[in-house]
């Protein structure tokens, strides 16, 4: 009987200690809650993309991944720290002003005729994948398809200059950063407003006449109308080339004889480094009776990191916007173009330019 009594004691110990432990527990976890140590609930994040679709991720994403350069210019000025890689081996003049920590990021393709690696997408491992571009049926059948060979949510958003301040919004909440898309999305929108009003002031006589030259000789274009010129309709310029919009990647075809017709007041040319006729337009006998020659109103589109005029349409353009305009008519697009320069680096770019960076990325770009 004494034993069964012991027995019962120690029964009673064990569960009066245990009891403690717990209640030690609960305490401590009381004591962390009033201390701030709480653990944090996660919410799910539900976005609608630029195509209609619904798309629900569980948290914020941290690695993010854009299978074209438009999206990936997007995602660099947004928070490069949550890109998982490039969609092409970066240029020198690229290199320069972007930041060292990011030029060794993998490239993953997506650019040009290089289709993205799907194996070695799945080894960067990014929680979302952005396809920028115009939202169009190809678009949804790009998502579906990346949908399927990685697993991944798909997020479409359109390359329209006039939307990427929707755009910075959508990747903010997409990526937690919703204070810096919004001070990003507000520089577009008064970008593009403040444009729209500045060329309601601008009469039809006082329009210039302007030549976009592509290409290694300078006789490859695009008319008014296709994306790879519309800064040039946006404006006020008037596109001179009179051919067909050749679909997606452009580059019409022309002839010198064509350019004398078309006689241009000012032509805008790749610059020498990117492969253009810059330079030599000036030296090229059959280029002289041009009257944007003899007159020597021909400048280079900036180039670095990113062109300022299409390829990639991407956010780069918007400082091409303000640009072109006060190339065009200083005394409507009445902007301090040093200053914008840098105040566009610096916000977009992560990159504060020395005075002798500007000096350089103006130097035949404006008069």
């Amino acid at each position: 009987m004494l034993k069964k009594h012991i027995s019962l004691f120690i029964v009673m110990i064990i569960i009066l200690s245990t009891l403690a432990g717990c209640s030690s527990e609960v305490a401590k976890e009381e004591e962390n809650n009033i201390e701030g140590e709480s653990p944090q609930i996660v919410e799910e994040i539900e976005v609608e993309d630029m195509a209609g679709r619904t798309i629900i991720l569980p948290e914020k994403a941290d690695k993010v991944f854009a299978t074209l350069p438009t999206g990936t210019i997007l995602l660099y000025s947004l928070n490069p720290e949550n890109m998982v890689g490039w969609n092409y081996d970066l240029s020198e003049g690229e290199k320069r002003f972007i930041a060292e920590e990011y030029h060794s990021l993998p490239n993953l393709g997506g650019a040009g005729k290089n289709a993205v690696n799907i194996e070695e997408l799945l080894k960067a491992d990014p929680d979302v994948l952005i396809v920028m571009e115009e939202v169009i049926e190809t678009s949804l059948s790009k998502a579906e398809e990346l949908e399927e060979q990685t697993g991944k949510p798909v997020i479409i958003l359109d390359s329209n200059l006039h939307k990427l301040d929707e755009v910075y919004e959508i990747l903010g909440k997409v990526m937690g950063e919703e204070a810096r898309a919004q001070e990003l999305a507000e520089y577009c929108r008064k970008t593009m407003a403040d444009i729209g009003e500045k060329v309601s002031n601008l009469s039809e006589e006082e329009k210039i006449r302007v030549y976009y030259a592509e290409g290694p000789n300078g006789l490859e274009t695009e008319p008014s109308g296709s994306w790879h010129s519309e800064i040039i309709d946006m404006v006020g310029g008037e596109n001179v080339a009179k051919v067909e919009v050749k679909a997606d990647k452009g580059k019409s075809e022309v002839s010198i004889e064509q350019l004398l017709v078309w006689n241009p007041d000012l032509i805008i040319s790749w610059d020498d480094e990117r492969g253009g006729y810059y330079s030599e337009m000036f030296k090229d006998p059959a280029w002289k009776g041009i009257k944007a020659v003899e007159d020597e109103e021909i400048y280079e589109i900036p180039n670095k990191p990113f062109n300022w005029f299409d390829r990639p349409p991407s956010v780069n353009r918007v400082l091409g916007v303000r640009w072109l305009g006060s190339l065009l008519y200083p005394d409507i697009f009445d902007y301090d173009m040093e200053d914008e320069v840098k105040e566009f680096y610096d916000k977009f770019y992560h990159y504060q330019l020395s005075e002798e960076e500007v000096d350089e990325l103006l130097k035949n770009s404006t008069r």
